[in-house]
């Protein structure tokens, strides 16, 4: 009796989850303010910015998409992986992705965003080196890079023990 009160508590707990992954669509709306405060900026201001001024602005555009993208896909899935599914009518469209990913492939997904949104920011601060970066501007490069190389290691080996499990599984 008590094992089966606890068990229903703790399955109906899901919906605790709810008001959280659609709060995630409140960080959607501030990175698609901040996009559109980017985009207005660079082109009110494209004919001053100099060419690598310009793909910096380009690359935060970006990086902002893939970051909204990252934020739908999390919060998409994870309410269908942890929450229920989502009853999308017929006649709306309904993304290819949806109902297919679960748990362990949004960790991949994930991991790949993060190493995509890493090589951007990555490539943004290269872009910014020139001959006057001193040993300090040098060291937090070394840092980025470490901090790149470390994102890329670990979505490697996720995948790889993805891989592995699978294996075991069969």
């Amino acid at each position: 009796m008590m094992e089966k009160v606890i068990e229903k508590l703790m399955y109906r707990s899901r919906w605790l989850l709810a008001p959280i992954y659609l709060g995630l669509s409140i960080a959607v709306l501030a990175l698609c303010i901040k996009f559109f405060q980017e985009a207005i900026y660079m082109l009110l201001h494209t004919h001053e910015l100099s060419e690598a001024k310009l793909i910096l602005k380009v690359l935060t555009l970006i990086d902002l998409a893939m970051v909204g993208g990252l934020l739908v896909m999390v919060m998409m899935s994870g309410y269908e992986n942890f929450v229920s599914q989502l009853d999308i009518d017929e006649e709306d469209e309904r993304l290819t992705w949806l109902g297919k990913m679960d748990s362990s492939s949004l960790k991949a997904k994930i991991a790949a965003s993060i190493v995509a949104i890493s090589s951007i920011h990555l490539l943004k601060v290269f872009m910014g080196v020139n001959s006057y970066t001193d040993d300090v501007q040098m060291k937090q490069i070394m840092w980025y890079v470490l901090l790149h190389l470390t994102f890329v290691g670990s979505a490697f080996a996720m995948g790889y023990l993805d891989v592995l499990g699978r294996k075991t599984e069969s």
